[in-house]
C-alpha cells in the first residue's frame, strides 16, 4: 500500500482542524498536492476532495468556527479561510453532460466515480487525511513513475468532454511526462481542431501556462510537429519556432526565470500588424498587447545601443528585444533610464521664442545626449551652446 510521504503541509494545524470539522472519512486530498509530493516537489495549493455537499461543508465548518467562501459552489467548491492559507474543498461529483466546452455535473458518491472525470491518471490520486495512504483507481502511481502523462479511459472521450484538455495534455506533458503517450498524442491531433470552438481566453490562459514553463521547448515542439499549435497560433511558423527555442537557451544561460509573454513574442514574426492580430485574437490585456507591439518592432541593430533602446522603448521591451536577439544585457543591469537634465523653459531663457524652434532644439540636444550615451547636465549645457551656436551661424 503506497501513502504520501511526510512533508511539511500534511502537519498543518489548521489544516487538521478542518478535516475534523468534515469528517476525516468524508474528505481526501486530491489532485496536485498529492501528486507533487509523490514527486517532491514544492506545493502551492492544497484541494479537498469531500462526499458532503456544498451546504453541509458549509454549515459543519461554521460549527467549528472556519470562514468559507462559495468561490463556486454551482459546481460544488467552498473554499475554506485558514490561517495557513484558502483550502477549496469540492464534493465528489459525474458529468451529466458535455459539449466540449462546459460540463452539467451532478454529486456524487464514490471516489472512483470522481476520479472517473478528471483528465489524466497522475492527477487522479487521493490521500486519506488521516493514514496518507493513497487511492489510485487509474493507475497513476506507476504512470507517475514512468513519467506517462495519460488520459483516464479513452483519451478521444475526455477530450470530447472538454477540448482545452489538448493543450493541458502538452503543458502536464512538458512538467511531467518523458515520452509522450502515443493515444494521447494521436487523440490531440485528431481533434486539434476543435480548440476553434474554445473561448480565447481559456486558450491564451493555458497557451501562456505552457510557455511559463522552465523548458516548453519539446512540448511546442510536439504541438507544431502535429498541427495543434497552427491551429491556435498559426503565425508562428518554422523561423519563429527556431528563435523561440533560442530565447529558451538564452535565458536559461543567463538564469533567468520564465517569461510567458517575451516567450509568445519570440514566436511571433516581427510585423507588428500581425503581432496586433494575435494579441487581439487572443484577448490578451493592455499591458501584454503593449509588450507584443514593442517586441515586434526589434530591429538588428538593437544590441548595438542597448542604453538608447531601454531610454526610446522602456527597460522591459529592451530586454525582451535583446534577449530576443540572443544579445547580452548587461548594460541595463540595475541601470536606471535617465531623464534629459534640460527643459525647454531654459532654452526660452537663452532667447529663443517659445514654439516649434525650442522644441527642435530640444530633440537635437536629446538626440547627441543619447548618442553619447547619457553624459551629465555639464555636458548637457555644452550640447546646448553648440546647439544655439549652430542656429546663429545658420
Amino acid at each position: 500500500m503506497t501513502r504520501l510521504p511526510p512533508a511539511d503541509w500534511t502537519t498543518r494545524a489548521d489544516l487538521a482542524s478542518l478535516v475534523a470539522a468534515l469528517g476525516a472519512h468524508n474528505a481526501r486530498y486530491v489532485g496536485g498536492a498529492v501528486r507533487d509530493t509523490l514527486l517532491g516537489k514544492d506545493i502551492h495549493d492544497i484541494d479537498l476532495a469531500t462526499t458532503l455537499v456544498p451546504h453541509a461543508v458549509i454549515d459543519q465548518c461554521k460549527a467549528a468556527g472556519i470562514r468559507t467562501v462559495p468561490t463556486g459552489i454551482d459546481h460544488g467548491t467552498v473554499t475554506a479561510i485558514l490561517s495557513g492559507g484558502p483550502i477549496e474543498i469540492t464534493t465528489l461529483r459525474r458529468d451529466v453532460s458535455t459539449d466540449g466546452r462546459r460540463a452539467t455535473v451532478a454529486f456524487a458518491e464514490e471516489w472512483r466515480e470522481d476520479a472517473a472525470r478528471r483528465d489524466f491518471t497522475i492527477n487522479a490520486l487521493y490521500a486519506d487525511p488521516d493514514t496518507l495512504e493513497i487511492s489510485d483507481y487509474f493507475g497513476g502511481l506507476d504512470d507517475l513513475k514512468a513519467r506517462k502523462v495519460r488520459f483516464i479511459g479513452d483519451a478521444h472521450d475526455r477530450i470530447r468532454e472538454d477540448h482545452l484538455r489538448i493543450l493541458r495534455y502538452f503543458r502536464f506533458q512538458a512538467r511531467f511526462g518523458d515520452k509522450p503517450d502515443e493515444e494521447a498524442i494521436a487523440a490531440c491531433e485528431e481533434l486539434a481542431h476543435t480548440l476553434k470552438g474554445l473561448s480565447r481566453e481559456r486558450v491564451a490562459m493555458e497557451l501562456l501556462g505552457i510557455l511559463a514553463l522552465p523548458d516548453p521547448t519539446g512540448a511546442v515542439a510536439l504541438m507544431a510537429d502535429r498541427g495543434v499549435l497552427g491551429v491556435i497560433l498559426p503565425e508562428a511558423k518554422g523561423r519563429e519556432q527556431d528563435v523561440f527555442k533560442a530565447l529558451v537557451a538564452h535565458e536559461a544561460a543567463l538564469g533567468l526565470g520564465a517569461d510567458p509573454v517575451r516567450r509568445l513574442a519570440s514566436l511571433l514574426p516581427p510585423i507588428a500588424t500581425v503581432t496586433e492580430a494575435v494579441a487581439a485574437r487572443l484577448r490578451l490585456s493592455r499591458a501584454q498587447r503593449a509588450r507584443l507591439i514593442c517586441a515586434a518592432e526589434r530591429k538588428d541593430s538593437d544590441a548595438n545601443a542597448p542604453r538608447a533602446l531601454a531610454y526610446e522603448e522602456g527597460i522591459e521591451c529592451a530586454r525582451d528585444r535583446l534577449l530576443i536577439a540572443g544579445a547580452s544585457i548587461d548594460a541595463l543591469g540595475d541601470w536606471d533610464v535617465p531623464r534629459l537634465p534640460l527643459k525647454g523653459g531654459e532654452i526660452v531663457a537663452r532667447g529663443i521664442d517659445a514654439g516649434p524652434e525650442v522644441a527642435r532644439i530640444l530633440r537635437a540636444v536629446e538626440a547627441r545626449w543619447v548618442a553619447e550615451e547619457f553624459p551629465d547636465q555639464q555636458r548637457v549645457a555644452a550640447l546646448l551652446d553648440q546647439e544655439l551656436a549652430a542656429r546663429k551661424g545658420e
